[in-house]
């Protein structure tokens, strides 16, 4: 089903072929991802990247801070086409009138700035930008980690915020050109097979041993012609949890009758990579063995076949109560074994939504396979979520909304709340089979932390609709596949034209600004002193931390634009007592600022001198740090690295970094994404403190190895650190204190 080749190839004669055997001239420039990532590259350099994007995108969690770090940075309109989606805080049901307030203050935006708003309900943030932005060649840069469009032939990334705010600020994303992954696709899918399935199984093989990660994934080979463009999203949109940096497939003629159909065939062009593309390693799938998967809690990563879980639910799902109980410390009682009943695994949710699951033949397959079954008047509820308004009224012309609603479903507008925890909230202990994107703790909106957990396993639209058809016993959709293909989509782009609010290009500059209460400007943050002395404020030794852990998602996410009030969330579900001991320890930093000198400063500058240092109040910041085995995997929010940053913090230390977007949210708030060198053991506890004696020059000058020194009740233990490779910009982000204060000089 799916093979892995760390070994270099050649595309040649239609062929991937060993590159030890290859007797022509075989060259990474031949791949469609350097070429794409040539013609946006302005740095004049192969291996040193600094790129310019064609658009970029944001959703209500993410934009509202990124405009206001780019006004204090001296924004005074979008340099490029800039869209504002409204698909995460649009049911606006908590916090009070601030949901709503961001809105208006995304819609004043787009007029002041000139940008692209779209309204609540309206489409989820990738599903309009399929629709009306990606085109083939193209570049886009989203504040969201899922900005995957590879199957149109256009490269996108999904970062956070300080990211996009560079763009704002006509500067560039820089990054190491990335080694480029073919995929390698051959078959066709067997009906009850949908594009979750081949996901789910790529994301199976490759994310434990970070085969692609941080490397673009080139879809090649004659599989692509075998599957329509919806499902060729399906699948790319997923290429995020392999922790890939991008990925892109080559064209043909069905990604220009789906441009053409969406009003954009002049956004077409042919791509696929030249004779003799080398490219580093290959994956390849065989679609037509590849069976209904299932991702069991609480990682996109931990698949089965739905067969096999079926056939053996007690050992598996035994497995997985072992598997939570390591990481969440508390899970009230998790038991999925209660879900077993004669044998079989009974489900108690149902849900298809967003941009991965809410596609226009996704859902016509579900309504088919539902035709012969219905969800029933029991426990078991199902629930869809269709992409956009236009897939929402294609599907009410087509009956399939009416098929969906004769069997038990209940069909809402396009909203991303499942995929994050705000839609769709399953009771405690319940068990809930979606097609969305993620199934981490609280992702479905659970808080382990307070003893409620409920558990999540991804699959196919198909699978989940297969279950509901069966009562809500898990069933694999190709034992009730569907009988027919989805009738012919008609998109209409009117509801957009009377909807969208378009001002690209048409920036107003006395056009007001409508910012409520809860919106409030960043608090100011200091440059690097010339010393450091940080305490340990969490310390996380589980083997992968995500950012849903650094900073919840869900109903916290109602104060994204109050940075004081959203602070207060901070690792909050998985370690409560970080946000107090962070404050604690940012009081003497505050205090020494205004020329004071508390209990806690004098102590900690004692300990440093009794160890042969001779910093002083004028010369040494006073911080928290985290340390974490392996931080940032899963969501691009720039929330979980500027939470530490307001609460006081000055690093992280960790043995690696899951995500490239999670270190350059650290960098671009002013927090060192120190890691620990090889073969050190950092061993730190909560309460020691971390002296770093000229830091700052340590950063100014390029020490690749920085010496920090534990103090604690045992004495004076050095460990050695490393910043890993800073660009010339990030350094001087990093020395000047924030993304904020480098650009506002």
């Amino acid at each position: 089903m799916i093979t892995l080749n760390p070994e270099s190839h050649v595309f040649s004669g239609g062929k991937l072929l060993p590159a030890a055997g290859y007797a022509g001239a075989a060259s990474r420039r031949g791949t469609i991802a350097a070429s794409i990532l040539s013609a946006h590259n302005t740095s004049g350099r192969e291996d040193k990247l600094e790129l310019r994007f064609d658009a970029l995108a944001s959703h209500d969690i993410t934009y509202v801070g990124i405009i206001q770090t780019a006004r204090a940075s001296g924004l005074t309109e979008f340099p490029l086409p800039y869209v504002l989606t409204n698909c995460h805080n649009s049911l606006c049901a908590v916090g009070g009138t601030i949901n709503e307030d961001d809105h208006a203050f995304g819609l004043s935006a787009a007029k002041k700035y000139g940008g692209i708003y779209v309204p609540p309900h309206l489409a989820v943030i990738h599903q309009y930008m399929r629709e009306r932005m990606a085109g083939c060649g193209r570049m886009i840069l989203g504040s969201d980690s899922h900005t995957r469009y590879g199957a149109l032939g256009c490269m996108a990334i999904g970062e956070g915020g300080g990211e996009l705010a560079k763009q704002l600020l006509r500067r560039p994303y820089q990054v190491d050109a990335p080694e480029v992954c073919a995929v390698w696709l051959e078959g066709t899918p067997r009906p009850g097979v949908g594009p979750q399935d081949v996901a789910l199984a790529i994301i199976g093989a490759v994310f434990a041993c970070g085969f692609v990660k941080n490397r673009v994934m080139e879809f090649v080979g004659p599989g692509i012609a075998n599957l329509t463009v919806d499902y060729r999203n399906g699948i790319d949109v997923m290429t995020t949890e392999t922790a890939c940096l991008s990925s892109v497939w080559a064209t043909d003629e069905a990604v220009r009758e789906y441009l053409a159909l969406h009003g954009r065939e002049a956004d077409y062009a042919p791509l696929s990579p030249a004779e003799g593309a080398l490219y580093d390693r290959v994956i390849r799938v065989d679609l037509s063995k590849v069976v209904p998967m299932i991702a069991l809690p609480f990682h996109p990563s931990n698949v089965y076949t739905v067969e096999e879980v079926c056939k053996n639910p007690g050992d598996i799902l035994s497995k997985v109560e072992r598997d939570a109980a390591e990481v969440l410390e508390k899970v009230n009682g998790l038991d999925l074994l209660s879900k077993i009943r004669d044998g079989k695994i009974c489900v108690d949710q149902g849900i298809i939504a967003g941009c991965a699951g809410g596609s226009y033949e996704n859902l016509c397959a579900a309504a088919d396979i539902l035709s012969r079954g219905n969800v029933g008047n029991g426990l078991f509820s199902m629930s869809v979520y269709p992409a956009s308004q236009p897939i929402y009224a294609a599907l009410l012309k087509n009956g399939t909304v009416a098929s969906l609603v004769d069997a038990g479903v209940i069909v809402k507008t396009a909203f991303c709340g499942p995929c994050f925890g705000a839609g769709d909230v399953p009771a405690n202990n319940a068990f809930s089979i979606r097609h969305s994107t993620r199934n981490f703790p609280n992702r479905e909106g659970s808080k382990p932390g307070g003893g409620q957990i409920a558990s999540v396993a991804l699959m196919d639209a198909r699978s989940v609709a297969a279950t509901a058809a069966c009562g809500g016993i898990l069933t694999p959709a190709t034992d009730l596949a569907e009988r027919s293909a989805a009738p012919v989509y008609a998109f209409d782009g009117g509801i957009y034209g009377k909807r969208v609010l378009d001002c690209c290009g048409k920036a107003d500059p006395e056009a007001e600004l409508l910012r409520g209460p809860n919106i409030t400007d960043w608090p100011v943050m200091p440059a690097l002193t010339e010393n450091l002395i940080l305490k340990v404020a969490s310390v996380i030794n589980d083997p992968v931390t995500t950012t849903d852990e650094l900073i919840p998602s869900g109903e916290t996410s109602s104060y994204r634009s109050n940075p004081l009030k959203l602070s207060e969330f901070a690792l909050s579900r998985k370690d409560p007592g970080y946000v107090s001991r962070a404050k604690e320890i940012h009081k003497t930093e505050v205090a020494r600022e205004a020329g004071e000198t508390d209990e806690t400063l004098r102590a900690l500058l004692s300990a440093a001198a009794a160890a042969g240092f001779a910093p002083t109040a004028e010369n040494t910041g006073i911080g928290s740090l985290v340390f974490a085995v392996k931080p940032g995997d899963g969501s691009a929010r720039e929330q979980a690295a500027s939470c530490q940053r307001v609460l006081g913090g000055w690093a992280n230390i960790a043995c690696e970094y899951a995500t490239k977007r999670y270190r350059s949210n650290l960098i671009n708030w002013g927090l060192l994404p120190f890691v620990v060198c090889d073969g050190e053991d950092a061993a730190l506890s909560v309460g020691e403190a971390v002296f770093l004696p000229g830091i700052r020059k340590a950063v100014a000058e390029k020490q690749e190895i920085i010496p920090a020194y534990v103090l604690s009740e045992k004495g004076l233990r050095e460990i050695r650190l490393t910043l890993g490779g800073l660009t010339e910009d990030e350094r001087e982000i990093i020395l000047d204190g924030c993304l904020i204060n480098h650009y506002s000089k």
